[in-house]
Protein backbone atom coordinates (compact mmCIF):
# COMPACT_ATOMS: atom_id res chain seq x y z
CA UNK A 1 0.00 0.00 0.00
CA UNK A 2 1.42 3.21 -1.31
CA UNK A 3 0.92 5.80 1.36
CA UNK A 4 1.71 9.92 1.89
CA UNK A 5 2.33 10.91 5.27
CA UNK A 6 1.43 14.89 6.26
CA UNK A 7 2.78 15.34 9.92
CA UNK A 8 4.27 18.65 11.10
CA UNK A 9 6.28 17.59 13.62
CA UNK A 10 9.96 15.69 12.59
CA UNK A 11 10.06 12.87 15.03
CA UNK A 12 6.59 11.61 14.65
CA UNK A 13 6.63 11.82 11.06
CA UNK A 14 9.74 10.07 10.84
CA UNK A 15 8.45 7.30 13.29
CA UNK A 16 5.15 6.92 12.00
CA UNK A 17 7.32 6.01 8.36
CA UNK A 18 8.98 3.77 9.95
CA UNK A 19 5.92 2.07 11.78
CA UNK A 20 4.39 1.58 8.72
CA UNK A 21 7.43 0.61 6.40
CA UNK A 22 7.82 -2.20 8.79
CA UNK A 23 4.48 -3.19 8.75
CA UNK A 24 4.37 -3.55 5.07
CA UNK A 25 3.42 0.03 3.71
CA UNK A 26 5.33 1.65 0.71
CA UNK A 27 5.63 5.58 2.21
CA UNK A 28 6.30 7.51 -0.99
CA UNK A 29 6.42 10.95 0.42
CA UNK A 30 6.28 12.34 4.19
CA UNK A 31 6.16 16.04 4.43
CA UNK A 32 5.51 18.86 6.83
CA UNK A 33 3.19 21.22 5.81
CA UNK A 34 -0.51 20.78 4.33
CA UNK A 35 0.48 22.52 0.58
CA UNK A 36 3.20 19.94 0.52
CA UNK A 37 0.66 17.42 1.25
CA UNK A 38 -1.50 18.37 -1.50
CA UNK A 39 1.37 18.41 -4.23
CA UNK A 40 2.75 15.37 -3.65
CA UNK A 41 -0.18 13.33 -3.69
CA UNK A 42 -1.16 15.24 -6.83
CA UNK A 43 2.69 13.80 -8.08
CA UNK A 44 1.99 10.05 -6.90
CA UNK A 45 -1.67 9.40 -6.41
CA UNK A 46 -1.44 7.19 -3.08
CA UNK A 47 -3.54 4.41 -1.55
CA UNK A 48 -3.98 6.40 1.76
CA UNK A 49 -3.08 9.79 3.20
CA UNK A 50 -2.17 10.06 6.29
CA UNK A 51 -2.13 13.51 8.37
CA UNK A 52 -2.22 15.89 11.55
CA UNK A 53 -4.80 18.23 11.81
CA UNK A 54 -3.23 21.28 13.15
CA UNK A 55 -0.60 21.78 10.46
CA UNK A 56 1.65 25.20 9.63
CA UNK A 57 1.60 27.98 9.18
CA UNK A 58 -1.68 28.71 11.98
CA UNK A 59 -1.64 25.18 13.39
CA UNK A 60 -5.51 24.83 13.44
CA UNK A 61 -6.99 23.40 10.84
CA UNK A 62 -4.88 23.21 7.50
CA UNK A 63 -4.62 19.81 7.36
CA UNK A 64 -7.97 18.71 8.14
CA UNK A 65 -9.03 21.23 5.05
CA UNK A 66 -6.05 19.46 2.87
CA UNK A 67 -7.84 16.29 3.53
CA UNK A 68 -11.16 17.28 2.26
CA UNK A 69 -10.00 18.66 -0.55
CA UNK A 70 -7.85 15.99 -1.44
CA UNK A 71 -11.34 14.01 -1.04
CA UNK A 72 -12.38 15.67 -3.24
CA UNK A 73 -9.94 15.41 -5.88
CA UNK A 74 -9.17 12.37 -5.51
CA UNK A 75 -12.06 9.83 -4.34
CA UNK A 76 -9.65 7.41 -5.05
CA UNK A 77 -7.63 7.65 -1.89
CA UNK A 78 -8.37 6.77 1.14
CA UNK A 79 -7.69 9.88 3.89
CA UNK A 80 -7.01 9.19 7.83
CA UNK A 81 -6.68 12.06 9.87
CA UNK A 82 -4.78 12.31 13.18
CA UNK A 83 -5.26 14.49 16.10
CA UNK A 84 -4.10 14.84 19.55
CA UNK A 85 -7.93 16.52 19.85
CA UNK A 86 -11.30 15.59 20.32
CA UNK A 87 -13.35 17.77 18.30
CA UNK A 88 -16.59 16.48 17.05
CA UNK A 89 -17.05 18.61 14.11
CA UNK A 90 -13.69 17.06 12.07
CA UNK A 91 -15.89 14.01 12.71
CA UNK A 92 -18.57 15.64 10.71
CA UNK A 93 -17.13 17.33 8.05
CA UNK A 94 -14.76 14.23 7.00
CA UNK A 95 -17.22 11.60 7.45
CA UNK A 96 -19.97 13.14 5.59
CA UNK A 97 -18.29 14.26 2.86
CA UNK A 98 -18.42 10.41 0.68
CA UNK A 99 -18.96 6.94 1.04
CA UNK A 100 -16.27 5.39 3.01
CA UNK A 101 -12.41 4.79 2.99
CA UNK A 102 -12.07 7.87 5.56
CA UNK A 103 -10.94 7.68 9.58
CA UNK A 104 -10.65 9.88 12.55
CA UNK A 105 -7.99 9.02 15.05
CA UNK A 106 -6.27 10.30 17.83
CA UNK A 107 -2.06 10.09 17.86
CA UNK A 108 -2.80 8.26 20.91
CA UNK A 109 -3.61 5.17 18.86
CA UNK A 110 -0.21 5.11 16.51
CA UNK A 111 0.83 3.54 20.18
CA UNK A 112 -1.06 -0.13 19.59
CA UNK A 113 0.55 -0.33 16.11
CA UNK A 114 -1.50 -3.60 15.18
CA UNK A 115 -5.05 -2.33 15.73
CA UNK A 116 -3.76 1.00 13.76
CA UNK A 117 -2.28 -0.66 11.04
CA UNK A 118 -5.43 -2.42 10.67
CA UNK A 119 -7.58 0.71 10.89
CA UNK A 120 -5.68 2.22 8.38
CA UNK A 121 -5.81 -0.88 5.96
CA UNK A 122 -9.85 -0.84 7.10
CA UNK A 123 -10.04 2.69 5.81
CA UNK A 124 -8.14 1.65 2.59
CA UNK A 125 -10.15 -1.03 1.55
CA UNK A 126 -13.09 1.59 1.69
CA UNK A 127 -13.92 1.35 5.30
CA UNK A 128 -14.74 4.27 8.14
CA UNK A 129 -13.22 4.06 11.03
CA UNK A 130 -13.49 7.05 14.49
CA UNK A 131 -11.58 7.00 17.49
CA UNK A 132 -13.30 5.65 20.07
CA UNK A 133 -12.61 8.57 22.69
CA UNK A 134 -14.46 10.62 19.95
CA UNK A 135 -17.13 8.30 20.01
CA UNK A 136 -17.37 8.25 23.46
CA UNK A 137 -18.08 12.08 23.76
CA UNK A 138 -20.41 11.43 21.47
CA UNK A 139 -22.51 8.99 23.01
CA UNK A 140 -21.83 10.65 26.88
CA UNK A 141 -23.53 13.99 25.63
CA UNK A 142 -26.48 12.48 24.11
CA UNK A 143 -27.14 10.14 26.75
CA UNK A 144 -27.59 13.49 29.26
CA UNK A 145 -30.71 13.91 27.23
CA UNK A 146 -34.13 12.64 28.12
CA UNK A 147 -34.11 10.99 24.19
CA UNK A 148 -33.43 7.92 22.90
CA UNK A 149 -30.06 7.39 23.46
CA UNK A 150 -30.68 7.72 27.39
CA UNK A 151 -33.23 5.12 26.77
CA UNK A 152 -30.89 2.62 25.47
CA UNK A 153 -29.81 -0.82 27.56
CA UNK A 154 -25.82 -1.22 28.79
CA UNK A 155 -25.61 -3.91 25.82
CA UNK A 156 -27.36 -1.53 23.29
CA UNK A 157 -25.02 1.51 24.11
CA UNK A 158 -21.76 -0.59 23.83
CA UNK A 159 -23.10 -2.04 20.64
CA UNK A 160 -23.97 2.03 19.28
CA UNK A 161 -20.45 3.22 20.17
CA UNK A 162 -19.03 0.26 18.30
CA UNK A 163 -21.38 0.84 15.59
CA UNK A 164 -19.87 4.75 15.50
CA UNK A 165 -16.49 3.21 15.29
CA UNK A 166 -16.95 2.04 12.28
CA UNK A 167 -17.43 -1.82 13.22
CA UNK A 168 -19.21 -4.50 11.49
CA UNK A 169 -21.68 -6.61 13.04
CA UNK A 170 -19.12 -9.72 12.97
CA UNK A 171 -16.64 -7.55 14.29
CA UNK A 172 -19.16 -6.49 17.27
CA UNK A 173 -19.97 -9.75 18.34
CA UNK A 174 -16.51 -10.87 18.55
CA UNK A 175 -15.57 -8.08 20.67
CA UNK A 176 -18.81 -8.46 22.80
CA UNK A 177 -18.39 -12.36 22.97
CA UNK A 178 -22.00 -12.06 21.21
CA UNK A 179 -23.02 -13.75 18.30
CA UNK A 180 -24.14 -11.82 14.82
CA UNK A 181 -27.59 -12.71 15.12
CA UNK A 182 -28.10 -11.05 18.61
CA UNK A 183 -25.78 -7.88 17.43
CA UNK A 184 -27.92 -7.76 14.14
CA UNK A 185 -31.43 -7.70 16.60
CA UNK A 186 -29.63 -4.95 18.88
CA UNK A 187 -29.17 -2.55 16.10
CA UNK A 188 -32.14 -3.11 14.64
CA UNK A 189 -33.44 -1.69 17.99
CA UNK A 190 -31.01 1.40 17.81
CA UNK A 191 -32.19 2.02 14.46
CA UNK A 192 -35.37 2.08 15.75
CA UNK A 193 -35.41 3.65 18.66
CA UNK A 194 -33.61 7.11 16.44
CA UNK A 195 -36.00 6.48 13.66
CA UNK A 196 -32.97 5.99 11.22
CA UNK A 197 -33.02 3.75 8.11
CA UNK A 198 -30.90 0.25 8.01
CA UNK A 199 -27.88 0.90 6.54
CA UNK A 200 -26.90 -1.57 3.95
CA UNK A 201 -23.16 -0.84 4.63
CA UNK A 202 -20.43 0.25 7.67
CA UNK A 203 -20.02 3.62 6.20
CA UNK A 204 -23.89 4.43 6.10
CA UNK A 205 -23.91 2.91 9.72
CA UNK A 206 -21.29 5.56 10.96
CA UNK A 207 -23.02 8.30 8.96
CA UNK A 208 -26.22 7.90 10.37
CA UNK A 209 -25.25 7.34 14.01
CA UNK A 210 -22.66 9.89 13.62
CA UNK A 211 -24.79 12.63 12.29
CA UNK A 212 -27.72 11.39 15.22
CA UNK A 213 -25.44 11.66 18.01
CA UNK A 214 -24.24 15.49 17.08
CA UNK A 215 -27.21 16.33 16.66
CA UNK A 216 -28.22 15.00 20.00
CA UNK A 217 -25.99 16.83 21.28
CA UNK A 218 -26.45 20.28 19.47
CA UNK A 219 -29.63 20.21 21.43
CA UNK A 220 -27.40 21.23 24.46
CA UNK A 221 -25.91 23.72 22.71
CA UNK A 222 -22.32 22.35 22.35
CA UNK A 223 -20.68 23.14 19.47
CA UNK A 224 -17.81 21.35 19.30
CA UNK A 225 -16.25 19.29 21.86
CA UNK A 226 -12.19 19.14 22.73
Amino acid sequence: MRVVIGEDEALLREGLGLVLSNDGFEVVASVGTAVELEVEVARHTPDLVITDIRMPPTFTDEGLVAALRIRQAHPEVAVVVLSQHVQRRYANELIGQREGGVGYLLKQRIADVRAFTADLRHVQAGGTVLDPDVVAVLVARASKLSGPVGDLTPRQLEVLGLMAEGRSNSSIAARLGSTEKAIVHHTSNIYDAFSLPVAADDHRRVLAVVRYLAAAGDLEGGASIR
